[in-house]
């Protein structure tokens, strides 16, 4: 991958610490949940001693479920190896301003074992491996990810307190691509675009979206690793941001009954010499021969990697007929009810991946597209026929319904073990089995309303 110019520089930071304007340096990682966790340093210290030699962090995140419980069956860490720690090293690629954390500077990290090996499990690590091996074919990706969250008037902690029932949604009716219905949020959006800006990250709009209180801002799309980790730093920043404003949104896949977040996920592939390798424009529908390859992959490991893409129980309550969410492994040109969507033209030409939702890990997301797009092009798999029409009531395989399902398809499956190695197949497949066993232990509210009484 080439070298990136970052949001704020080490020296323009030495520059702002001395100077007083900077006190507080984060070093994060993301978790398997998708969260950022880590440390906050006094910026002096950081530069002294943390930049150059990292930090250590208990290498249960890695191994603990949505609570941060610790939980029994993870080869990495365990009671019985002494919940010890891994190293956090900061990407100074990474290191940018946080506006809306006054005095407050954040940086991206690595994680590697005490003897420099890295992390496997770590999805970052996990994103670079496969961006290497598209290096090896002198390819590299470049992604956006389209997150959208449901706004409430009721803070965090009142949300909390009420069981998250009740709550007053930022917008009483459907607001998408309403002007109006934007403008009634608009000093919230306002803040998350220009501080996300502020942050180095390269805003493109705001929009209205189907949900009660439900928008969605879009960034322009970078190099895979640097979007996921935008992605990362923004989700967590728009919740901060939200907090301060007496606010609270949410990102989870299906809130309620009406339409849930999704995280449209869209990949391109450029060569050493800049060149779209994706596109052709005397190719059917203006795609290459690579990206037929690289499509037909998609839908060939679609139901093996659907755990990447939809990660928890909740994720799979979005998949409905007739929900804008896919429910058909179909592709097709600029057609929203198949799960892969082909778009653009020339330099823009690219595949949607309509899967994720808003609580999805971005980095284990693009590096199962950009798995699956390898597997398609290391066989020279054929693309099937385009679906023109509507995919919900077509013949094509369904994706997965559960997480359950997901997660058998996902241990079963040679493409993921090939392209991943068992060590992270194992990992991730414990984490579903986790939150499985979790939920089928839980009572609902839907059980005790239609139990109680009545049955």
């Amino acid at each position: 991958m080439a070298d990136r110019t970052p949001p704020l520089a080490v020296d323009e930071l030495r520059k702002l610490v001395d100077s007083g304007e900077i006190d507080t340096v984060v070093l994060a990682f993301t978790d398997m949940q998708g969260r950022l966790q880590g440390k906050r340093f006094a910026a002096r210290y950081f530069l002294d001693q943390v930049l150059e030699h990292g930090t250590e962090g208990c290498n249960y995140l890695l191994a603990v479920d949505v609570d941060l419980k610790t939980v029994d069956g993870y080869a990495m860490s365990s009671w019985e190896r002494g919940y010890g720690d891994f190293a956090l090293h900061g990407d100074p690629a990474t290191l940018r301003r946080t506006p809306w954390n006054p005095g407050t500077a954040l940086i991206t990290a690595d994680l590697a074992w005490h003897d420099g090996s890295p992390v496997l499990a770590s999805p970052r690590q996990i994103l670079r491996g496969q961006l290497d091996r598209l290096a090896e074919r002198g390819w590299s990706a470049y992604a956006g990810t389209e997150l959208e969250f449901i706004v409430f008037r009721d803070t965090y902690e009142e949300a909390w307190g009420r069981g998250y029932r009740g709550m007053t949604p930022a917008n009483q009716y459907n607001a998408d691509y309403s002007v109006l219905g934007t403008g009634r949020v608009e000093p919230l959006l306002r803040r998350i675009r220009n501080e996300m800006g502020a942050a180095g990250m390269t805003v493109e709009s705001a929009k209205g979206e189907c949900n009660l209180g439900q928008h969605e801002i879009v960034f322009v799309y970078d190099e895979a690793l640097a979007t996921c980790d935008q992605h990362s730093v923004y989700k967590t920043g728009a919740k901060e941001i939200a907090a301060q404003e007496g606010m609270a949104l949410t990102f989870m896949a299906k809130y309620n009954e009406r339409e849930g977040n999704s995280c449209h996920i869209h990949l391109s592939l450029r060569d050493e010499s800049g060149a779209f390798v994706l596109a052709d424009d005397d190719g059917p529908y203006g795609m290459s021969k690579t990206m037929r390859h690289f499509l037909a992959g998609q839908l060939a490991a679609l139901r093996d990697f659907t755990l990447l893409y939809a990660p928890n129980i909740n994720s799979y309550k979005r998949f409905r007929p007739g929900s804008f969410a896919p429910t058909a492994v179909a592709w097709g040109p600029d057609n929203r009810t198949c799960a892969l969507r082909v778009v653009g033209h020339g330099p823009s030409h690219r595949f949607e991946n309509r899967l994720p939702g808003g609580d999805v890990n971005p980095y284990l997301a693009v590096a199962g597209m950009v798995a699956a797009g390898l597997y398609g092009v290391e066989n020279e798999l054929e693309l099937p026929e385009a679906c023109t029409g509507n995919a919900y009531a077509g013949d094509a395989a369904h994706v997965p319904t559960t997480l359950r399902e997901a997660a058998d398809l996902w241990g079963a499956s040679p493409i993921a073990r090939a392209a991943f190695g068992d060590e992270v197949v194992e990992h991730y497949l414990h984490m579903a089995r986790v939150e499985q066993e979790a939920y089928d232990a839980a009572v609902t509210d839907w059980e005790r309303f239609r139990s109680f009484e009545r049955m």
